[in-house]
């Protein structure tokens, strides 16, 4: 009969050798950290600096002028005076419920995170639509951007950087970013071929071609990404809440670990306003953006 012992050995050889493994790992990225966090600390240091002053405008800024451009910017975006009353009645009771100053950091960290992710999203969704490697390479990434829970997020960015608004962005722009990207490459892949074609015959430039043609065509696609990834960003504001990040997911964390059902709901419900407003915005801006495209293609 044959041995068998080397059976019931693997598995714990197989333990063992991951054990070594993961610390061999961890020890790496400790001492990684340690050699290089402090440059990394000081390469974000002008990305904390706009954070604090964003955060110190929106709070001394008088709430009657905050509410006006909010007010201004959605009646812009959608031309209803019904979803700026919504928008008035709604940061009212905000402030009302004294989650004012709560909010202010909330939609700071909200809107930085946001324009980070637009200005890094963008450029890679244009890259994806030009280049069919780019995108095999790319889409994995995002695959698994997406999948992973938005606490794994923190681990090396708190170990690298502490805690703090610059983790916290860093983490909620890494959560939010795919939809800008995979609706950026969508959008600008519809574009109709022959519309292509007549703009290269009028001898259009391949960066006219994007800014004149392709990016207007694709931007009710592209505000739809712009949609996701500020709800994604509102997602995360209670995870960010747990490394530090000021706002409305602090309160909401606490009344988790101390059972305050009151605070937890109106600040619960906060989030949801700002997650609604800025959805109505963003979703009436692109509506009258197709609006227009059709209007131009039907003339």
């Amino acid at each position: 009969m044959a041995d068998s012992s080397w059976l019931t050995r693997f598995p714990e050889m197989e333990r063992t050798d991951l054990l070594a493994i993961r610390k061999t790992l961890d020890e790496g990225f400790r001492n990684f950290s340690r050699a290089y966090g402090d440059a990394i600390e000081s390469f974000f240091d002008p990305l904390l600096a706009f954070l604090v002053w964003f955060e110190k405008l929106l709070l001394n800024t008088p709430w009657w002028i905050v509410l006006l451009c909010i007010t201004a910017l959605a009646y812009f975006a959608s031309r209803s005076w019904k979803l700026c009353l919504g928008v008035v009645i709604s940061f009212l009771l905000i402030g009302y419920f004294g989650m004012w100053e709560d909010t202010m950091r909330t939609m700071s960290i909200i809107i930085v995170s946001t324009v980070l992710a637009l200005l890094i999203g963008l450029p890679v969704g244009i890259l994806m639509s030009r280049s069919d490697r780019t995108q095999m390479i790319v889409t994995p990434l995002l695959d698994i951007m997406q999948t992973l829970p938005g606490f794994v997020y923190l681990i090396p960015v708190v170990m690298l950087l502490g805690i703090g608004k610059v983790p916290g962005v860093i983490a909620v722009v890494i959560y939010a970013i795919p939809p800008i990207i995979r609706l950026t490459n969508l959008g600008i892949r519809l574009v109709d071929a022959e519309v292509m074609e007549a703009a290269t015959a009028y001898g259009a430039s391949p960066m006219q071609r994007l800014l004149g043609v392709q990016i207007p065509l694709a931007m009710p696609t592209i505000m739809a990404g712009i949609n996701q990834t500020i709800m994604m960003a509102l997602s995360m504001v209670v995870i960010a809440s747990m490394i530090g990040v000021k706002g409305l997911g602090q309160p909401v964390l606490k009344a988790i670990t101390n059972q305050y059902f009151t605070l937890g709901m109106l600040n619960g419900l906060a989030i949801v306003v700002l997650a609604i407003v800025f959805d109505r915005i963003s979703q009436a801006y692109a509506k009258r953006t197709q609006a227009h495209l059709g209007g131009i293609k039907n003339g």
